[in-house]
């Protein structure tokens, strides 16, 4: 009796992974597919193979296109979220903490581009979805938590002379790292702009350099 309940344990653990291992297959097809053609030009039928599973199981796991799309979005930032969660922010002093989450924040983007795209069809969608994230703050409160404690810290040590808010600075970062990684083919053609793996480094620097510098200066509170 007693092997029959572990036998039974063991074969429920192991429906466990294969099931999380076949849902996080299809969210990264998804992620793919949504990210290259767009919402409107996804085929469940393509992610569904492209996840070696079948149509009728990724149905039972996610509904409809449009759940899958909403699901795939969610992963997109569980994701990055949980790459910044890797940096250990609050053990670098503040300048090397702005200065790393700017160089993940570039290394992010340019190597899953997927990620960017992402972003670019739900806001032509009018974050349509998004919204419908019920969990979609709690995800990014770890974040902007972990930078408030930073940007503390840097105002108190007397090394950060302006008051900031946490998501203002985010989103200078995002921007500096975003513009060159979205826009890197009509860049490099129209201004020789090096969108390689070493420009965009160099680019990060400077954006580190730009983050830093303005929060050093004494200016009014955001």
């Amino acid at each position: 009796m007693a092997r029959s309940g572990k036998a039974t344990a063991t074969r429920t653990r192991r429906g466990v992974r294969d099931a999380e291992a076949s849902r996080a297959a299809i969210l990264q097809a998804a992620l793919d597919e949504f990210s290259s053609v767009g919402y409107d030009g996804a085929r469940v039928d393509r992610i569904a193979a492209e996840a070696g599973l079948s149509k009728p199981l990724l149905y039972d796991y996610f509904g409809d296109k449009d759940e899958l799309y909403k699901a795939a979005l969610r992963e997109a930032y569980v994701q990055i979220r949980a790459g910044e969660e890797n940096l250990a922010l609050d053990a670098l002093s503040p300048e090397e903490a702005v200065a790393a989450l700017v160089m993940f924040t570039m290394t992010h983007f340019r190597t899953r581009p997927w990620f960017i795209t992402m972003l670019n069809t739900e806001n032509l969608r009018h974050g349509s979805s998004v919204s419908a994230i019920g969990d979609r703050r709690e995800i990014q409160s770890k974040l902007l938590v972990k930078l408030s404690d930073v940007l503390e810290r840097g105002w108190e040590d007397g090394v950060f002379l302006r008051r900031a808010k946490p998501v203002e600075v985010y989103i200078m970062i995002a921007s500096l790292c975003y513009f060159p990684v979205s826009n890197r083919f009509t860049l490099a053609e129209v201004f020789g702009f090096d969108t390689s793996e070493e420009g965009l480094n160099a680019h990060a620097r400077r954006a580190t350099e730009a983050v830093v510098g303005w929060l050093k200066q004494k200016g009014e509170e955001t």
